[in-house]
């Protein structure tokens, strides 16, 4: 019957369609309207409490690289999540993966996919003449397939948190771990011998609430 009240049109009915298709397009405009503070709030999620106050914080721009919401003093960056993605997703990282992971964006700013990306950027770092850490360097990254930020509660929800910490040219025989987890939540050693080898550490996702109370 709803789909009727379309057929007939008069002027009442087509001022009703305007106003539903204006009440629509505002909802979404405001839908897609983040504050800084809630872009601070997505990217913090990633952050361990004790570095978290004193993290710098980006946001994405419409180009897709970044923008700065709010400097930092700790060497940890943290981004908020992609709105060109469709998984939430927000990382922090070391200030020694700051330029890597900048290319990066530039580069997919330029229509190159991620694994494009890595590659051209794996090319710089060998020629030298793109930066990226000597020693190990932490990634943090809070995802999830049904990840999503709270307005309301200014959280990051049914998130779970992987910690990457990069090694560059590490084996197991220079650091003792094996090259697959040995168990739920276990190190151990990707691409070693690589300039991308890091150690990965992935918690078990926490169990689901109880809902039989």
């Amino acid at each position: 019957m709803l789909a009727m009240s379309f057929t007939y049109s008069t002027p009442m009915n087509r001022f009703s369609l305007l106003l539903c298709t204006a009440l629509v397009l505002t909802n979404v405009a405001c839908a897609q309207s983040v504050s800084d503070t809630d872009l601070i709030n997505q990217a913090l999620a990633a952050a361990p409490e004790d570095l978290a106050a004193d993290a710098r914080v980006l946001s994405y721009n419409n180009q897709g690289l970044y923008r700065v919401v709010r400097e930092g003093s700790n060497g940890l960056t943290c981004v908020a999540d992609n709105p060109e993605q469709d998984a939430f997703e927000v990382v922090c990282f070391h200030s020694e993966l700051e330029p890597y992971m900048a290319r990066g964006r530039e580069l997919r700013a330029e229509g190159m996919s991620g694994a494009e990306s890595v590659a051209k950027r794996g090319e710089e770092i060998q020629a030298g003449t793109l930066a990226f850490t000597e020693g190990p360097s932490t990634l943090y990254i809070r995802y999830g397939e049904e990840a999503y930020y709270d307005q309301a509660s200014g959280q990051v929800m049914n998130s779970m948190l992987r910690y990457v910490i990069y090694t560059p040219y590490a084996t197991s025989a220079t650091t003792g771990l094996p090259e697959k987890a040995a168990g739920p939540g276990a190190p151990w050693l990707m691409l070693p011998g690589n300039w991308q080898a890091h150690i990965m550490i992935t918690p078990p996702a926490p169990a689901p609430a109880d809902s039989s109370n």
